[in-house]
């Protein structure tokens, strides 16, 4: 039986689109898979239509990998405005409550110093949490409110850079799931005031270098100035892609020679000499270190595979 015929190319890697405001990780996410005429693609979390910034999307292959990503670190800039409390934590919603800005910056010092390290936090209504198979923003749209477990989060770094009247700004580093409307809702409460988010921008994902975001215009320029040089899009958009293997860099790597490679890709675990004791591995085949996919140390100390990837014909 022959295989369906695909729609779209072959093409494997991950886009740093430096997302606009008002556009939706999803938009954004059909918008340049057209762009590449990729066959698949998918996002690593969704980024508020809100906040700009650092939007990683995996293209072909590399959406095998993309849930590592949903596990990494963020780092954000955002601005808070004080004294006004909304429904949604930020700007987009409406205000439930205002009250008079009266804080010092001892205060203020002292309240930002109980968000930095491992703390709690209580999902807002407005996320993309499920409660129940829904969406906890379906509920909160229908004036709904349900019960939200708190979570550990850890906030690695949160430095203040100014306050001027109304407006609080500062760049946090924190962990997976960490919401940063909830922190700036929070920090309102706790100053007495309310606060809101009316700026946020991702800066970083990962570990992967903000010079390497390109923005939707970006995009298009490229495909313009192809047209007009009369070559391929593809020569000018290909070479934006960070590698498929990129959000698995960090795991230690296992490299086997070709035949231990071909049980890996027939789903067997084989006995791999200097592997880890544990933990997850990424593999690679032969002196040229071809990505392969992504294993695991099992409990008898065999190298797994967990996501292979495919070979495609060219």
């Amino acid at each position: 039986m022959s295989r369906p015929r695909r729609r779209g190319r072959d093409i494997h890697g991950v886009l740093l689109l430096d997302k606009s405001i008002g556009l939706s990780s999803n938009d954004a996410l059909q918008k340049v898979k057209r762009l590449y005429n990729a066959n698949r693609a998918g996002h690593t979390g969704a980024l508020d239509p809100l906040a700009t910034g650092m939007l990683p999307l995996c293209l072909g292959e590399a959406t095998k990998f993309s849930r590592f990503l949903l596990d990494s670190d963020k780092r954000y800039r955002v601005v808070a405005r004080l004294g006004q409390r909304t429904d949604t934590s930020d700007a987009e919603g409406q205000i439930i409550s205002e009250r008079d800005v009266a804080i010092t910056q001892q205060q203020l010092d002292r309240e930002l110093d109980s968000f930095r390290g491992e703390t709690q936090q209580i999902p807002s209504m407005y996320s993309a949490l499920k409660y129940q198979g829904r969406k906890l923003y379906e509920y909160a749209r229908e004036g709904i409110e349900v019960p939200r477990e708190s979570r550990s989060i850890t906030v690695y770094e949160l430095t203040f850079i100014r306050w001027e009247g109304f407006e609080v700004e500062l760049e946090i580093h924190c962990s997976k799931g960490t919401y940063i409307r909830t922190i700036i809702d929070d920090l309102g409460e706790k100053l007495g005031c309310g606060a809101h988010v009316t700026f946020l921008r991702r800066l970083q994902v990962a570990t992967y270098p903000s010079e390497r975001m390109v923005t939707m215009d970006q995009l298009h320029e490229l495909i313009a100035r192809a047209e007009s040089e009369g070559i391929e899009p593809r020569l000018l958009l290909d070479p934006l892609l960070m590698p498929m293997d990129s959000p698995c860099k960090d795991f230690p790597e296992v490299n086997m020679l070709p035949v231990v490679a071909g049980y890996i890709k027939q789903g067997q675990p084989v006995q791999v000499a200097g592997s880890p004791i544990s933990g997850m591995v990424r593999m690679t085949e032969g002196e040229a270190r071809n990505f392969i996919g992504v294993g695991e140390i099992d409990d008898d100390g065999r190298v797994a595979p967990r996501r292979l990837v495919v070979e495609y014909p060219e």
